[in-house]
């Protein structure tokens, strides 16, 4: 059995890097060695006490939404992320990443993405009843892996009646490129839009996530794809009907000593390690969520506005790291994701963390979070 991230590496330019290059880490490695150091420096490791969240803010496991009596019977016991996004016809879909059948993670069947569906959309409510495929949750786009490629999904959202989903294409954490997608069939089938290169703006156009305001722009939030890489978070806005049109969309910076629209892309936040990011509009404001990897935990910003200043708001942990069989409240081992289920808000917000720390402990889960303080008017 093989893990799936532990492939020889593949170029921007399509080489393969077999000239003495050692194989990129595997994922599970790289969330060991960051929870190792989050642990360590939250005392755990010692002994102490389990970390806790900043402020008020207090958590706590709802569910487990994927495992395999929960998500075998669509062959697909081992999978993570989950993005959530309502359908237009008022079902949960979760976007997963890399899933497999069998008796662990590297099994048989591996699919990236695939589909998973609650008919039920509460947040209250999530058991995933259904995927896109039926009985065998099927690949949402063609990706074959070879040379040990996949497609990661970094987010998936809805306009109207359509619905759009953005991948990193590539070995992992060696993006060749990312490609967005739309459905106009609630996610059950996928149609191609555009590409954008991997080193666009340095990197830092890879993971991408969008906020649908009602103003009638989306606006992106981007960083580099790779966890052991420290990178800024960019911003830019595209028109609610052009965001597959790769010219359309308008960077936000710093130049002659202003911010505005149409500079080059500026950094909107401290340079750091970024695992998963979520950007929403949510109760007349936005909310970004992310897994930090220095130290390991998953935080939130809230705030006013799209172009609010992201250096000066409260950074608030949601989600802090333990050890396997001392998880409780909002203490998660081996944690990343954090993406925002629709239908929660700032004072009651449901999120799906992933987890990975054995071949068969690799699901995601729904975690409440209370607490959290709104944006400063």
């Amino acid at each position: 059995m093989h893990e799936p991230h532990r492939f020889r590496s593949v170029r921007p330019d399509g080489r393969t890097g077999g000239s003495g290059r050692p194989n990129p880490p595997s994922r599970r490695s790289l969330l060991r060695s960051a929870a190792a150091g989050g642990l360590a420096a939250a005392g755990i490791l010692a002994g102490a006490p389990g970390a806790a969240a900043t402020s008020r803010v207090t958590g706590s496991k709802v569910r487990d939404l994927s495992g395999p009596a929960l998500t075998g019977r669509f062959a697909a016991p081992w999978t993570d992320l989950g993005i959530p996004v309502r359908c237009p016809d008022g079902s949960m879909l979760f976007v997963c990443g890399d899933t497999f059948d069998g008796g662990g993670v590297g099994g048989p069947d591996w699919r990236s993405p695939v589909g998973l569906r609650s008919s039920n959309a509460s947040p209250g409510s999530l058991v995933v009843d259904g995927a896109v495929g039926g009985s065998r949750a099927a690949g949402l786009v063609p990706e074959g892996h070879t040379g040990g490629t996949t497609a990661i999904p970094s987010d998936v959202f809805t306009v109207g009646p359509t619905m759009y989903m953005h991948l990193m294409r590539g070995v992992i954490y060696e993006t060749h490129h990312t490609d967005f997608w739309r459905s106009d069939d609630n996610g059950e089938t996928w149609q191609y839009l555009c590409q954008w290169p991997g080193g666009l703006h340095g990197g830092r156009f890879q993971q991408k996530t969008y906020a649908v305001a009602d103003d009638g722009y989306l606006y992106v939030l981007s960083t580099a794809f790779d966890r052991d890489v420290t990178s800024g978070l960019l911003l830019h806005r595209v028109r609610q009907d052009a965001p597959g049109d790769p010219a359309a969309y308008e960077p936000w910076g710093y130049a002659g000593g202003a911010w505005a629209w149409g500079n080059p892309p500026t950094t909107v936040t401290s340079p750091r390690r970024w695992g998963e990011i979520c950007f929403r509009a949510m109760g007349g404001g936005y909310a970004l969520t992310w897994l930090n990897m220095s130290p390991l935990d998953i935080r939130a910003q809230i705030f006013a506005t799209p172009t609010s200043n992201l250096f000066t708001t409260a950074e608030q942990t949601m989600i802090v790291p333990t050890v396997p069989g001392r998880e409780t409240g909002n203490a998660v081992a081996s944690p990343y994701g954090g993406f925002i289920i629709p239908g929660s808000g700032v004072d009651d917000l449901h999120i799906a963390v992933s987890q990975w720390y054995d071949d068969q402990n690799y699901r995601v889960m729904q975690y409440r979070v209370n607490g959290l303080e709104g944006p400063a008017h």
